[in-house]
């Protein structure tokens, strides 16, 4: 669903940081001509009095930062590399921010070099950035700031107590290689954290309630583990997480709900919704009713009645929307591209949206990994209109009942076809029958329901995504591919995620699918968040039998 903010971050991460992994800060400066404001910007203007020694890490609602240069920023990116011309210059480079905690570099960022107005970085002189407001704010300092705690180390590094928050600026260039100048300015602020104050009842592990439809497993873990989890869940350290659920050996081990949610709660698990899709995909290519998954485009629709044909559009496969590889002008970690899932829900017919999309000059089809969630709305339209009784009756016939799952709710396109892009709402004990359903090679209590060739093939490393920034990430068919490290060992897994930190972890080496819902929708850090929590708290706690 609707999730460019948390996509966009992703990349960004990926394109424009680096983290320090809080490395001794050594270097020596007297400039001190960056100051501090907790002045609400949304009301008033910042002016130099008073400026702010201290910020109270939980009451302060506003933070922000004003220094002034001695020269534009552009000058002193020219001083890096005198010839370049000023569209180069600005093409390349921008401020780079360094965050350090008690003399430790937490995080270092090179800007983006898309954020900031040309005005800012060409003539003037005096600077005002907020980073810290109550709500979100369309700003490239509060999303900086966000990274910077929720993503790169801020929160782990402000343990309760007092500490010290210096900020260096400096002049950055990425040409051949990265080139940094010296800072430009530079303040520090006492930051005070105080003790989070919570109902000390959330902190046990929870007791599995009868009726779950699982056999209880009997295998030990590390309940201390679990419950440090479920203190920093009640402290929002890790925020809006609404249950866990984790089986082993097919039995469920843990049943947890937070924040009002229970066994009954219908979870808006976002993205992961995509992936059942391919599910469906694939028992209606055992049914015989798709051919398979090699099958074009053009197979279902007539493609040269659609604006922007192309010959290349003609080899477009069903596979190739499986993968995120289909080479169409559509890309949901770009605002600017024409093909976003925002777009998509804002037109009047979804189908005829995507197949008006171009092709994009260069995308290999079948190649080059693209998050393209319209693409994924195509999949769930073919098999509308071929399977018996459209799809909400086939996938129910097909793989609901078999699971058992009769509490469920698709999200519809305006067409009144189940919106196979993401946004199908499950228990979460149902999410874990899903994935379950994968691990067990596409079984379930005897029944076949799905091929196990079409499991393999789904959760195999299909597309490489190092093309769109994830080195060392890989794509199936609507299925992430990704390893954990726990005490130098790593574990593969295979997974669904959505928006919000939502996640079906099928693991590949280890009897156990791990199931997180989320709604922190739209909030920087989300997958972070689920991501240290298998590697610090959940992993261990299953791999502790002690």
């Amino acid at each position: 669903m609707k999730s460019n903010y948390v996509l966009i971050l992703m990349i960004c991460l990926f394109i424009s940081c680096k983290n320090n992994s809080q490395s001794k800060h050594t270097e020596a400066t007297k400039i001190g001509n960056l100051y501090f404001s907790k002045v609400d910007f949304t009301k008033a203007k910042i002016s130099s009095e008073p400026y702010s020694k201290n910020f109270n890490l939980h009451k302060d609602g506003y933070l922000s930062i004003v220094f002034t240069l001695e020269q534009p920023l552009i000058q002193s990116l020219r001083e890096l590399a005198p010839d370049l011309s000023e569209e180069d210059l600005l093409s390349k480079g921008n401020f780079q921010f360094s965050f350090v905690v008690d003399e430790n570099i937490i995080y270092t960022e090179n800007l983006n070099v898309r954020a900031g107005t040309r005005p800012l970085k060409t003539e003037e002189l005096k600077q005002v950035i907020p980073l810290v407001a109550p709500e979100r704010i369309n700003w490239w300092g509060w999303y900086m700031w966000q990274r910077f705690m929720k993503i790169n180390g801020g929160l782990d590094a402000f343990t309760e107590g007092n500490h010290t928050l210096s900020i260096e600026i400096r002049p950055y260039l990425r040409n051949e290689t990265l080139n940094v100048g010296p800072i430009l300015a530079k303040g520090t602020i006492a930051v005070e954290v105080p003790k989070i104050i919570i109902d000390e009842t959330l902190v046990p592990v929870q007791n599995i309630q009868p009726g779950s439809g699982w056999e209880i497993s009997n295998a030990n873990f590390n309940h201390k583990k679990i419950e440090a989890l479920n203190r920093k869940i009640a402290e929002g350290r890790f925020e809006d997480i609404n249950g866990i659920v984790v089986i082993k050996n097919g039995e469920l081990l843990i049943e947890e709900y937070f924040n009002g949610a229970t066994r009954s709660s219908l979870h808006n698990a976002r993205s992961v919704g995509k992936s059942f899709a391919s599910t469906i995909m694939g028992i209606a290519i055992e049914d015989h009713f798709i051919k398979n998954e090699d099958a074009l485009l053009k197979d279902f629709y007539d493609l040269e009645s659609y604006k922007n044909y192309s010959v290349k559009k003609d080899s477009v496969t069903l596979k190739s929307l499986l993968t995120m590889s289909s080479g169409f002008l559509g890309n949901d970690w770009n605002d600017e591209s024409p093909g976003t899932e925002d777009k998509l829900q804002s037109s009047d017919h979804w189908v005829k949206f995507t197949l008006d999309l171009p092709m994009h000059d260069s995308k290999v089809i079948g190649k080059d990994f693209t998050y393209f969630t319209a693409g994924v709305n195509l999949l769930g339209d073919i098999m509308h209109n071929l399977v018996p009784d459209g799809l909400v009756a086939y996938a129910d016939k097909k793989l609901f009942a078999p699971l058992g799952i009769t509490n469920y709710k698709w999200f519809y396109t305006p067409q009144k076809i189940a919106y196979t892009g993401g946004g199908i709402e499950l228990r979460a004990i149902d999410f874990a029958k899903y994935g379950q359903l994968y691990k067990n090679k596409g079984q379930w209590k005897g029944l076949q329901i799905l091929t196990e060739p079409w499991v393999a093939k789904s959760l195999a490393k299909q597309v490489s995504q190092a093309n769109a920034g994830i080195e060392d990430g890989y794509y199936g068919y609507l299925f992430w591919n990704s390893v954990y490290t726990v005490n130098g060992k790593d574990y593969e897994v295979s997974f669904c995620t959505g928006n919000g930190g939502n996640k079906i972890l099928i693991f590949k080496d280890l009897p156990v699918v791990v199931v997180i819902t989320a709604s922190a929708y739209n909030k920087p850090g989300s997958h972070v968040s689920a991501d240290k929590m298998m590697v610090n708290y959940i992993l261990p706690a299953i791999l502790d039998e002690g």
